[in-house]
């Protein structure tokens, strides 16, 4: 039978099962985050929980608590729906597409109607990150930078200047990710300094931030965990309460698990959740320099992997499943899913099931848009396991071979 429950209430005796906690113990963690509620009895909190779990009625009060003793963010938990769509937004605001926005810019009429044109058009394209084939990504990321930098050189105010580099900026910043994710890293280096500069000169904390994020992403990669946590703390510095700095904090606990220290993969990780329960749910999920809450259960799985906690990665790693495909199978967030299938890959892999390994891991190299860096990367834990696990199989050293491949690849 399907299972016909709320996501939240399948998820709440998921995250349970992967503790191993009964429904008391998971009443009594929650009982914990609850300081001020000393009227509330355990058994009468215990019969609402297995209510929850089973549907019959929602933990309006207790979402945040819930989310916390999960060690998750309530938006994640209880998600709200997007509610943005950029391309239809273009012409509702402005009543122009891109052709009609070109053709002013040609004319040097910038006026506000076409810089709000151009603010959404930039965000549709963050927005696309996620599923945009990369070559043509690239190709409209690099169009649309180069008309709002020739922008810089037309009579405009001082306002509509800052808003112009500012663009320019978070431009700047789609581009060297997708150049990273192309295998082009030194591309991407050089577009990410131009961001970091552009940031600078328009005073926005949020583009500074992500360059040092992507500092990070690249430090991450490269081997480089001290260097991850160095960058991150620089970016933390320049936006502590920007939602980047979230990310940042990821980006740390991805550090600290490889390094091997636990409790600053925690403290890392739980810093992250606290600022993203302090921000406002964000108006548009997609974009890519949004930290939308369920990207959170995306790092805290890649950190859990990495610890050796099985049953956490494997339960978020469905997490991510789910919440990036839609109700038809169409699969939104393809890169966040590849890892998930590889964190699934790697836990069967450790629990002796070898065809099941190679299966999630086949699948996961088999997409069209990936982050090879990333991928490598986290494939490359799979790899250590069927090579010290499986060495005289040859289908997994099949696998491990096409992982050489793609650490190759340009």
């Amino acid at each position: 039978m399907s299972d016909e429950r709320p996501d939240w209430a399948r998820r709440m005796a998921e995250e349970r099962a992967a503790r191993g906690w009964s429904q008391l113990e998971a009443v009594r963690a929650l009982m914990a985050r609850l300081p001020g509620d000393h009227d509330i009895l355990e058994q009468d909190l215990l019969r609402q929980w297995k209510r929850w779990e089973a549907g019959g009625s929602q933990p309006t009060k207790y979402k945040s608590a819930i989310a916390s003793t999960f060690g998750t963010t309530t938006g994640a938990f209880f998600p709200e729906r997007g509610r943005r769509d950029g391309r239809a937004e273009v012409l509702q605001v402005s009543g122009m597409d891109t052709v009609d926005i070109i053709a002013r810019l040609r004319a040097s009429d910038v006026d506000a109607a076409t810089l709000d044109a151009l603010r959404i058009t930039a965000d549709r394209l963050c927005c696309e990150y996620a599923y945009m084939p990369a070559d043509q990504l690239l190709m409209e990321g690099k169009a649309w930078l180069g008309r709002v930098v020739g922008l810089q050189h037309q009579r405009v105010s001082l306002a509509q200047h800052r808003e112009i580099i500012a663009l320019a900026g978070k431009l700047s910043l789609l581009v060297g990710c997708v150049e990273y994710d192309s295998g082009q890293p030194r591309d991407a280096e050089a577009t990410r300094q131009a961001a970091l500069m552009l940031g600078a000169e328009s005073g926005e904390p949020s583009v500074q931030g992500w360059a040092h994020e992507m500092r990070a992403w690249f430090a991450l990669t490269r081997g480089d965990y001290r260097g991850v946590i160095a960058a991150a703390d620089a970016g933390i510095a320049i936006a502590p309460n920007e939602s980047v700095a979230a990310q940042l904090y990821a980006q740390k606990a991805k550090a600290w698990a490889r390094l091997g220290d636990r409790q600053q993969t925690e403290v890392a990780l739980d810093h992250g959740r606290q600022l993203l329960e302090r921000l406002p749910y964000p108006e548009s999920i997609e974009d890519h320099f949004v930290v939308d809450p369920a990207k959170y259960d995306f790092y805290r799985m890649d950190a859990y992997r990495k610890v050796g906690e099985d049953r956490l990665a494997e339960q978020l790693a469905g997490e991510v499943i789910r919440a990036g495909t839609d109700f038809d199978g169409t699969e939104r967030s393809p890169m966040r899913i590849a890892e998930a299938r590889v964190t699934l890959g790697v836990v069967a892999a450790r629990e002796g099931d070898l065809d099941s390994a190679l299966a999630y891991g086949e699948r996961a190299l088999g997409g069209d848009r990936r982050s090879l860096p990333s991928l490598a990367m986290v494939s490359a834990d799979l790899g250590q396991v069927l090579q010290s696990r499986y060495g005289h199989a040859a289908e997994a050293q099949e696998f491990v071979a096409h992982l050489r491949e793609l650490r190759r690849a340009p």
